[in-house]
């Protein structure tokens, strides 16, 4: 009897909370949803034919007799340089993630760790540099990479990436890396550890949300970018990224505009591969040193 009733007020307070909780859920579930249909629309239209992407809304699609076809993907794929386009996309996306990252990974134990002087001050003008808008930058930025002959070339769209990167990652990485408990770093100290040894078998290990997250962040931003691709790179088919290559898939006369949906689709697919891969360390890595412990 009294194992019963202790079952009994188990399963009562579970439907407590579950009450308690029920519509909470029900929202999350519902704005889920609605955050969901666009990509779901996206999907579903890039595989219709062209004249009914023109004529019907994609949620017709579900009418018999159903008409499917892979004919947008083939036609992005073959004849608009998609596949040389996602190369690129590639080739730009990961160093211009690493390399910021990398910087700002030394940067920030600096900033936290080491004594220098002018140490305060110089971490002003970075955080500073958060709020010079960026087109400010793209006319003498491309004056030099023209003088260095840089223009149209992947190191010069890796360093511009790097540039515009460094700001951010410096900042979140040193606010990381500050909360890191002060009795590690003492103790690797007093066993005679140098900066580089606690560096890399200290801080960089328990540093891996903030890097995961800043990596989220930097990855996304340069596989979408399209301002500093198109103004450093330029249209040429041997260079150019994803986001130019879609951007002139539709012609000056508006035709053409039904293959957006299967390019669009095949741009997001690794995006979403990267996010949920490291989702699990992203609030960890956004929420660092946001608050006191």
């Amino acid at each position: 009897m009294t194992s019963t009733i202790v079952k009994g007020g188990g399963f009562g307070r579970f439907l407590a909370r579950l009450g308690a909780r029920g519509p909470l859920h029900v929202v999350l579930i519902a704005v889920s949803l609605l955050w969901l249909l666009p990509s779901v629309g996206l999907l579903i239209s890039s595989l219709r034919p062209a004249n009914l992407i023109t004529t019907t809304g994609w949620w017709t699609a579900f009418k018999t007799p159903f008409q499917f076809t892979l004919q947008n993907y083939g036609h992005v794929l073959s004849q608009a340089h998609m596949g040389q386009s996602f190369a690129n996309s590639l080739l730009i996306a990961i160093p211009a993630t690493v390399m910021p990252i990398l910087i700002a990974a030394f940067a920030g134990y600096a900033f936290a760790w080491m004594s220098f002087p002018g140490r305060n001050l110089l971490f002003l003008v970075v955080v500073g540099l958060l709020v010079i808008p960026l087109q400010m930058t793209l006319i003498p930025i491309l004056r030099l990479f023209n003088f260095l002959h840089l223009t149209g070339t992947f190191p010069g769209i890796w360093i511009a990436h790097t540039a515009y990167g460094l700001p951010f990652s410096v900042y979140l990485l040193r606010n990381f890396m500050g909360e890191l408990p002060g009795e590690m770093m003492e103790s690797a100290e007093l066993d005679g550890a140098t900066h580089a040894q606690i560096f890399f078998r200290l801080v960089l290990p328990t540093s891996v949300p903030a890097i995961a997250s800043l990596a989220i962040f930097q990855f996304m931003w340069v596989w979408n970018d399209l301002l500093v691709a198109l103004i450093y790179l330029g249209g040429t088919p041997n260079v150019a990224p994803m986001t130019v290559t879609i951007s002139s898939l539709v012609n000056s006369y508006g035709g053409g505009w039904e293959y957006l949906t299967s390019a669009a689709f095949i741009s997001m697919l690794l995006p979403l591969v990267v996010f949920f891969s490291l989702q699990q360390y992203f609030v960890r890595g956004i929420l660092a040193g946001s608050v006191k412990e």
